[in-house]
């Protein structure tokens, strides 16, 4: 019985060992939305869920690798050697600019000085001669008020001198005894003369 036993599970094995493989165009076709992860086989595999597409790199594309790395470089480097000279230029520029503007506010604030200067010493020169001309017409009108304080107390005299005139040649006529007498008595009052200012 242990026997059969045996040359069945025997058989079965057989069976199962001497069976040909599936064929390929038995498997399931890869679905087309999965991504698909190129990788270089020597370098660490990164596990990212997608299909795995590994390849060896050749001598040409390890050169080509290190020739687009130094021209990544050198560009890296030239764009920021450039963003400098950009930084630069506009740091000089703004520079330039406030100092105008700096230059512009101080022009501006020397013109306001200037334009100030000018005015009051236009308002000082005005003032002046205002105040000479002022001094000039007080002046002219001492002189005026004694030039006429003089011509008046001239005609005073030369009134007074006609008056005594006329007694001393016409006051022994009877006629003009007393006109002449009252002529004598005014002429004989002391005469209230206020003098003339100076010129």
């Amino acid at each position: 019985m242990n026997k059969n036993i045996t040359a069945v599970f025997l058989l079965v094995l057989a069976a199962g060992c001497s069976s040909n493989p599936p064929d390929k165009v038995n498997a399931p076709p890869m679905d087309p939305t999965r991504t698909v992860s190129e990788q270089v086989c020597t370098r660490t595999i990164t596990i990212d869920g997608g299909n795995l597409l590994c390849h060896e790199v050749t001598e040409a594309e390890r050169l080509a690798r290190i020739a687009e790395e130094e021209r990544l470089a050198k560009a890296r480097k030239e764009a920021a050697e450039r963003a400098e000279r950009e930084r630069l230029e506009r740091e000089r520029a703004e520079r330039l600019a406030r100092e105008e503007a700096a230059r512009k506010q101080r022009a501006a604030e020397e013109a306001r000085l200037a334009a100030e200067a000018a005015r009051r010493a236009r308002e000082e020169h005005e003032r002046q001669m205002r105040a000479a001309a002022e001094a000039r017409a007080r002046q002219e009108a001492r002189e005026a008020a004694a030039r006429e304080c003089r011509r008046l107390e001239q005609e005073g005299r030369d009134g007074r001198a006609l008056l005594a005139s006329f007694v001393a040649k016409y006051g022994t006529v009877e006629e003009f005894k007393g006109i002449a007498g009252q002529i004598s008595a005014f002429l004989d009052k002391p005469r209230k003369v206020k003098p003339c200012p100076p010129a």
